[in-house]
């Protein structure tokens, strides 16, 4: 999804700090219970569209083409758009906001600069169902995870089957990851690691104890693969749909995934300050997201690349090349309470791991 190479996020954890303390702002969305979201009266104004997702561009002009909307994309990485909507706060110049990882909207959520209690009448699985906040404000539109075990099947037939592995000698200097305070896919993936065994402390020293074990620290999806395929490592650990890719153009390239790997959903978020008719026409953009037309081109846009993604709209299926979800070991981290950790993780993990 967002998670692309050309979409990674440099600078997010210091962006999401900024975001816990801006001013809080009015505004508040109407719950609509139409598939299209209310429509309003006269001409309609454009409708800004900050995105980094692989697909956007398909989406957009779709959604242009369908409703009569006029549709304007700012397509970037997700740190630069965070820190565009961070500096236009006392102004938005955005309607949308859509990127991975649901840590930052629930730092602009606590900063009241999301609308708030909208949901678009579509029947989400229980996957989805997981990752919509209490107060309505924002919207799930797709899962990916973080991270995925990627390697060759030629050279390492047997993938490690637990985090635990990792520590041990048979992989000393052969695990590779992305920088979290670069890779904006991958804090939700320290973080998890973080939650699942038990707080800051256990997560700070299974990280310790893996860099001691010689764990390599790159850039990007595409730096830590590159590593992969040249056998400076033999474990890449990435977000699940950078590792399907890859194993589309090069077939000895798997995806395996540890119990547990985090769901990293796709979020749409509403700014709490445009007009009325402006958020009007967001949420008609989020609810044809989820529509049946936009599911396709969610599906379709972005073939090799962010379209391998879960749906977590009922009854929509995914791409022939991922799994059944439910055969993968998923957990959702409370955003809530790792979102604003972020920043304080991530200095942690340059200063102890990184260096």
């Amino acid at each position: 999804m967002g998670s692309r190479a050309r979409k990674l996020s440099r600078g997010t954890g210091a962006t999401l700090a900024a975001a816990l303390m801006a001013v809080a702002v009015a505004g508040c969305g109407g719950k609509s219970s139409a598939a299209t979201g209310s429509a309003t009266s006269g001409a309609p104004v454009p409708l800004v569209v900050y995105s980094a997702q692989g697909y956007d561009k398909a989406m957009t002009t779709a959604f242009q083409k369908a409703t009569g909307i006029p549709t304007q994309l700012v397509d970037d990485s997700t740190g630069p758009l965070l820190a565009r909507v961070q500096a236009e706060q006392a102004s938005p110049k955005w309607g949308v906001l859509w990127v991975d990882g649901d840590e930052p909207f629930a730092a602009l959520d606590k900063a009241g600069m999301l609308v708030k209690g909208y949901e678009p009448d579509v029947t989400l699985n229980a996957q989805g169902k997981a990752v919509v906040p209490s107060d309505k404000s924002y919207v799930p539109t797709g899962l990916t995870t973080t991270a995925a075990v990627v390697y060759d099947a030629t050279r390492n037939p047997k993938p490690p089957t637990s985090w635990q592995d990792l520590l041990s000698p048979a992989w000393k200097g052969q695990v590779g990851m992305n920088d979290p305070s670069v890779s904006g896919p991958t804090y939700p993936f320290v973080a998890g690691v973080f939650s699942q065994l038990g707080g800051e402390s256990q997560g700070e020293d299974y990280y310790t104890k893996l860099k001691g074990n010689g764990l390599h620290v790159f850039q990007t999806n595409g730096d830590t693969l590159h590593a992969l395929q040249t056998g400076q490592i033999r474990i890449g650990l990435i977000q699940s749909s950078a590792g399907i890719a890859a194993g589309i153009k090069n077939h000895n390239l798997k995806t395996a995934y540890l119990p547990k790997v985090t769901s990293l959903p796709s979020v749409i978020g509403i700014d709490a300050k445009a007009s009325s008719k402006e958020r009007a026409e967001a949420k008609r953009f989020a609810a044809w997201v989820l529509s049946p037309q936009g599911q396709q081109v969610m599906l379709s846009g972005d073939r090799n690349g962010d379209s391998l993604y879960w749906p977590v709209v009922a009854g929509v299926k995914p791409n022939p090349e991922l799994p059944a979800l439910p055969s993968v070991p998923t957990q959702a981290i409370d955003p809530y309470t790792w979102g604003p950790q972020e920043g304080a993780i991530n200095t942690w993990f340059t200063n102890t791991i990184v260096r």
